[in-house]
């Protein structure tokens, strides 16, 4: 069974080219922002800087429909976080919307902070 691209570019380590994958109005809600992010470049800022943040990221689960379910495991300042990214793609093939959710709460709370700290690096996001 074939993989996501946006699972085979996140496990292929290719954030600098993840752009490519979204719409240019992509959607992201964040567990940790209250207001979602808009636009190609923001979105895929935010998911390379997620690229540096969590240690050990591994997708342990994929499940397929018209919205797809991305199941995955990390490390966060040696806290262990589980999570989940569902993607919606149209017809074309792009990602239209992506959201994430993630647990525990004390993972959560310092990946939001280590986050903070991560796109604050250059006035990103």
């Amino acid at each position: 069974m074939p993989v996501h691209p946006f699972r085979a570019a996140v496990e292929a380590g290719e954030t600098s080219t993840i752009g490519k994958l979204f719409t240019d109005d992509v959607v992201l809600h964040s567990p940790v922002a209250h207001c979602p992010y808009i636009g190609r470049e923001q979105v895929a800022t935010i998911v390379s800087a997620v690229a540096t943040v969590l240690k050990g990221f591994d997708f342990d689960r994929e499940i397929s429909a018209d919205t797809a379910a991305l199941m995955f495991r990390a490390t966060v300042d040696g806290l262990d976080i589980q999570g989940c990214d569902f993607i919606r793609t149209r017809d074309d093939g792009l990602i239209d919307e992506l959201t994430v959710m993630v647990r525990p709460l004390k993972a959560a709370t310092v990946f939001a902070e280590k986050m903070a700290a991560e796109l604050a690096k250059g006035g990103r996001p």
